[in-house]
């Protein structure tokens, strides 16, 4: 009789949330950037609209918060922060920032699905490993919404548990991830490749491995980069999708990851429109979202179709829509726009010895041969390993790389067998 008593209070019973609040504008880049930030880090909050929720304005007035104080983080400890930033937000939750050591036998730069297997198989074999992420582990995959073509996981998972659960394996092996931290120039002292951070520390390693991944590639039309983080999204699909219950949600793109979005905003949406250039889907996304979208009654793919221009004030209110076959264009209300629009990679800050192509992917292997710049020649006797960089002992894995297979699964093969390249190169040295 207690244990029924028991269960039927626990049924009903709904504790007061006690971890992290954030209250903020829902139109403000600053309260999504932060949002953003705790999702990806997969860290529990509670969002409160200062618009929306009753409680937003009585927790600020028991925070004694002086205006203008939004973004407000509330953290459980009962210390009130006025818009921080990433930084400041990591080191009050206990996220590590910095290194524990100067010297390390393996850096690795990024923590998306290459840069995590890297990780795992660099420590488990007994190098002692950091690495390096700049926003949040799980890179560009870990925003997706739902993956289903992963070997292993029949009924999918999203982009967030898979980086969760490579982190938390990471970290059983003893890998420490440093983030947010970012690497900003890598330089040679005599057999030791050493990494510059953004606050000016330095790591010094035997080998690095390069796995930056990339970032969405920004929509160049009027309005957009002013209107960015109020209402124009780059990714950003679970963190935003609560927000646009009921209302109509444009995304552009045609590859997997707008497709995995279109069906993660369709559960809240009244209805999405994915707006293609192409002439349909077949050409760059998989068949198994194809069939799915085409059976959701409340998505509309429109082919032949690109946003032109972004309207409204503080927040997107309109958008421009022109279709390339007949030339017409059109103005539609709008709240939300989501951006899948290919890739960039992020490696400006490599300097000149490490060869790219002429988009910014790392030249590797065999591949190096076609890079024609000027560069270092190479001073070894052997011919560079297939995942190797100009510069011995620096590799590169995953979308980064010239060349690689756009897929999670990808990476995360490339980042395992580069470790091998790294054993192979320090019994070497």
């Amino acid at each position: 009789m207690l244990d029924d008593l028991l269960n039927d209070w626990l049924a009903h019973f709904h504790p007061e949330f006690q971890g992290i609040r954030v209250i903020g504008d829902r139109w403000s880049a600053n309260s999504h950037r932060i949002k953003d930030f705790l999702a990806r880090n997969q860290i529990p909050y509670r969002w409160l609209d200062i618009e929306r929720d009753a409680d937003a304005q009585k927790l600020l007035t028991y925070a004694e918060a002086q205006a203008p104080c939004l973004p407000m983080v509330l953290f459980a400890d009962g210390e009130a922060q006025p818009n921080p930033d990433n930084l400041q937000i990591a080191e009050k939750i206990g996220l590590q920032t910095q290194a524990a050591n100067p010297f390390y036998d393996l850096v690795i730069v990024g923590g998306g699905p290459g840069g995590l297997a890297a990780a795992v198989y660099g420590a488990s074999e007994g190098l002692r490993t950091v690495m390096i992420e700049r926003e949040a582990p799980g890179g560009q995959a870990g925003t997706s919404s739902r993956i289903e073509n992963y070997l292993g996981f029949p009924v999918g998972l999203s982009g967030s548990d898979l980086a969760r659960r490579a982190v938390t394996q990471a970290k059983r092996f003893g890998v420490e991830i440093l983030t947010p931290q970012e690497a900003t120039g890598i330089r040679l002292k005599d057999d030791y490749r050493v990494v510059t951070l953004a606050d000016g520390s330095e790591l010094a390693s035997h080998a690095v491995i390069l796995a930056m991944g990339v970032s969405w590639r920004r929509l160049n039309v009027p309005g957009t980069e002013r209107l960015t983080g109020a209402g124009v999204y780059y990714g950003a699909a679970q963190t935003e999708a609560i927000a646009c219950q009921g209302e109509e949600v444009f995304v552009v793109g045609g590859a997997n990851s707008a497709g995995q979005a279109a069906m993660y905003f369709s559960r809240f949406a009244s209805k999405v429109v994915m707006l293609v250039r192409g002439e349909s889907l077949t050409k760059s996304m998989s068949q198994y979202l194809i069939d799915q979208i085409d059976a959701t009654d409340n998505i509309e793919v429109w082919t032949h179709s690109s946003v032109i221009e972004a309207k409204g004030d503080n927040n997107l209110e309109a958008l421009t829509i022109q279709n390339s076959q007949t030339g017409e264009s059109q103005t539609l209300p709008a709240k939300s726009l989501f951006i899948f629009i290919g890739a960039r990679p992020y490696t400006d800050w490599l300097g000149h010895d490490i060869a790219r192509d002429e988009r910014g992917f790392i030249l590797t292997g065999p591949d190096q041969a076609f890079s024609g710049q000027t560069i270092e020649p190479w001073r070894l006797e052997r011919d560079p390993y297939l995942l190797e960089t100009t510069v011995p002992g620096v590799f590169a894995v995953g979308d980064v790389r010239h060349g690689s297979v756009k897929r999670v699964a990808s990476g995360v093969g490339e980042g395992s067998i580069c470790v091998q390249f790294v054993h192979q190169y320090l019994s070497n040295l």
